[in-house]
This record gives structure tokens, sequence and C-alpha cells, in this order.
């Protein structure tokens, strides 16, 4: 939402890392400095406490997308620098949690409003693959590519 990509309201701001001298690291716990203004812009707005989130940072756990950070669009909201996420690297993320999540999951729509190439959603796959390597979440997994209209074999997945 925040690249315009997806038009969705939404309650939160998910943080997967920080960088810290170009180097990922666990957004959880933020910062106190930053927990400090998450606090403070909830409470001007009326807003819920956890709006800006550390909530996916173990995805950081088992690796982002190879590329992540060169690809992650930087913006300027005040005091506060955030790299976002490219539209490719939110296509491994959707797809990984509409496939967790069900077929009815917002995650699909998002995916959907993305307008993934079969490329990409392949490439997002085998990202999401290196996540849950379990036989369920292939099932699940080759379901949700083919909801989206991508129909692929056990083995390229």
């Amino acid at each position: 939402m925040l690249l315009g990509l997806i038009v969705r309201a939404t309650k939160d701001v998910d943080v997967v890392a920080r960088l810290d001298k170009d180097r990922l690291v666990p957004a959880d716990p933020l910062p106190v400095a930053l927990a400090d203004a998450v606090a403070a812009v909830a409470d001007d707005l009326g807003l819920a406490e956890n709006w800006l989130n550390p909530g996916p940072a173990a995805l950081l756990d088992f690796g982002l997308p190879d590329g992540f950070v060169d690809r992650c669009v930087r913006r300027s909201f005040g005091g506060l620098e955030a790299r976002i996420a490219s539209r490719y690297d939110q296509i491994h993320f959707k797809l990984y949690a509409a496939t967790d999540q069900g077929p009815r999951s917002k995650h699909v729509g998002d995916l959907r409003q993305l307008s993934p190439k079969r490329e990409e959603l392949l490439a997002a796959a085998r990202w999401c693959r290196t996540h849950d390597p379990s036989e369920g979440f292939l099932l699940m997994l080759l379901r949700t590519l083919a909801l989206l209209g991508t129909e692929v074999a056990r083995e390229d997945a």
C-alpha cells in the first residue's frame, strides 16, 4: 500500500527487519526511540498500540529473497527513513501468507492486485519452500498457485 501497488485498508504496518550498517538485523524488539515514537503516534491518532510492529520478523530467520535489500524502495516519513519491500518481494511474502492462511485470506486478493507473472510466482514458490519444506505446505502451495492461474508440477514448486 505504501508503494501504491495494493488498494486495501490496513490496520498496521509490518516490520520484517532493521538495517544496521548495511546488515539486516531482527526488528524485534523495536529500538526504544522508535517504540516510543510508535506509541506517541498511536496516542495522537487514536491507533492501536501495535500499528507498526515486528510481527513478521521471523521471516528473517530463514532468509529473505536474494537481493531483497537492493530492491527495497526508500521512503522518508519525517525523521524516519523506511525501506519498503519491492513489488517482487511482496509477491514472495504474499504467496507465503496466502498459502499459510488459505484461499479466503486477504493475501490472495493482494496477490491478484500485484498481477504477478508466472516466473515471479515460481521464484516466490521456491522461496516459500525454503521456509516450509513440509509436504502439507507443498500441497497448499500448489493449490494457491492454481487458484492464481498458475498450474505447477510438484518438482517446479
